[in-house]
Order: structure tokens, then C-alpha cells, then sequence
């Protein structure tokens, strides 16, 4: 572990302007430019705000506050779009960097952490919105805010250790990545995003446990809405299933890397 990060180390150059050169690409030949990072954001969250907290007059049960469910629908929808992005670029990593793998000798680490690094730069800048609104809005959890943090850390370690591991078998089935577009849709309304956990029929509740994105959807939610820290107890087999699929996803790809080349 310790060789690969020094290779990492070594090649951080590369990873850098790798996650520059896609930053900027992403805006190219655009009149606006990187204006547009700061106007979608804010744009939906100025949707929930009016749309779900005044015109559709949503509330979630106990919580009281005009902005309360807004707030709640932005926690989930923002980081739920930071999971999505990490899986499904790191699902086609090796079959878009397949011209890179095969022609340099670099290690294939920095790979999975340029689509963390690029991901993260966008979440960053959307948060950091979202931070705002509740800083004027008056609803800023505190010092509270400081437990998403660790809550990141194990959202990031699953989303690309399950990313990468369907993008092993990507390489040699391709209906890994078309099947992945449906699942995640159902997986999805099956997180309690767009409605509370008490929404929920009873005979239906207790499977939401087989659901790894619930409880973290679920901390976020309880920090920003309810500004208390969340159940810990509960993101723990998270952060076990988060470090078993990236050990999985590296002993594959260990593995399989002559064969994909030959694939790719």
C-alpha cells in the first residue's frame, strides 16, 4: 500500500492537471463559462425553496420552519448526485482511459482518484452554495456541519469502491454499465430523498436497511435539517461494506489488468 501511494505520490503531476484539464474542459467554447458551476446549483436551490416550501407548502413531520423540507430535499438530492457521478465515471474508467492504459506506464491508482478528485471539486463548489443559503437563510447547524465531513469520507470510499468494481466487470460485460442506468433509478426512489423515512408503509420500512445510501442520505439529513449529529452506530457496517468493496475492487483489478488490456 505504502509503494503505491509513493507511485501516486510520484505521478501527482499528472493527476493534477488531469482533474484541470477536465474542470475546464467541461466549460469550454461556453459564453459564461465556469458561471454556469455557480447558476445550476443555485438554480435548483432556488426551485425546492419556492416550489416544495411555499407553493406545495411540504413539511416534514416534527420539524417546523418554512424552509425545512427544502433544506432536507437539497442534503439528500446533492449528495446523491456526489454518488452518482463518482459510480457511474468510475463504472467506465478503464473504458475511457483505454488508449491511456495501454500506451504509458503509469500507476493505476491515480485513475479512480482523478474521478474522485474531479467529483469532489464539483461538490465542493455546490455545497459551498448550499452552505451559503443556510448561512443567510439563518438555519446553519453550527459546529454540527463538521460531522458530514467524516460522513463524506465513508460516501466517497463505497461510491468508488463500488464504482470501480462494476468497472472491472465492465471491461468484459458491457450490460454491467446499461444495467447499472436502470438500477440506480430505482435505487434512488427507494432512498428516502424526496420523502421521509415515516412516509414509508410499515411492511416496507424495515428493508430499507439493505439500502447502504439510506443512513447516509439520513446523517446528512439530520445535520443540516434537524442540526444533530447522526447515528453513528448505524454508518458503521456502511464504512465495512465502503473498505470491503475497495479491497475487492483492487484484488480485481490486480488480477484481471493483463486481461483487460487485451479486452479494451
Amino acid at each position: 500500500m505504502n509503494n503505491a501511494l509513493r507511485a501516486v505520490w510520484a505521478f501527482r503531476g499528472f493527476v493534477l492537471s488531469s482533474v484541470k484539464r477536465e474542470f475546464q474542459a467541461k466549460y469550454r467554447n461556453s459564453l459564461l463559462g465556469m458561471a454556469w458551476m455557480v447558476i445550476h446549483p443555485l438554480s435548483m436551490i432556488l426551485v425546492y425553496t419556492v416550489i416544495f416550501s411555499h407553493m406545495m407548502k411540504s413539511k416534514l413531520p416534527g420539524i417546523e420552519g418554512g424552509f425545512a423540507y427544502s433544506i432536507y430535499l437539497c442534503a439528500g438530492i446533492l449528495t446523491w448526485g456526489l454518488f452518482v457521478e463518482i459510480v457511474s465515471r468510475a463504472q467506465n474508467i478503464f473504458i475511457d482511459n483505454a488508449n491511456l492504459i495501454k500506451k504509458l506506464n503509469f500507476p493505476k491508482l491515480c485513475l479512480p482518484l482523478i474521478v474522485v478528485l474531479n467529483a469532489l471539486l464539483n461538490f465542493a463548489i455546490i455545497s459551498a452554495l448550499f452552505l451559503a443559503f443556510l448561512l443567510v437563510a439563518g438555519l446553519f447547524p453550527g459546529w454540527v456541519a463538521l460531522a458530514a465531513l467524516p460522513v463524506l469520507v465513508i460516501q466517497v470510499l463505497f461510491s468508488i469502491g463500488l464504482g470501480v468494481t462494476l468497472g472491472v466487470f465492465n471491461v468484459f460485460f458491457r450490460d454491467v454499465g446499461q444495467l447499472f442506468g436502470v438500477v440506480i433509478n430505482f435505487w434512488f426512489w427507494f432512498t428516502p430523498i424526496v420523502y421521509p423515512v415515516s412516509a414509508l408503509p410499515p411492511w416496507l420500512s424495515p428493508w430499507l436497511v439493505l439500502n447502504p445510501m439510506a443512513p447516509l442520505i439520513g446523517a446528512y439529513q439530520d445535520i443540516f435539517v434537524r442540526g444533530q449529529l447522526p447515528a453513528w452506530g448505524s454508518l458503521a457496517p456502511i464504512l465495512v461494506l465502503a473498505l470491503v468493496l475497495c479491497g475487492l475492487a483492487a484484488a480485481l483489478f490486480r488480477r484481471h489488468a493483463g486481461e483487460m488490456v487485451d479486452e479494451l
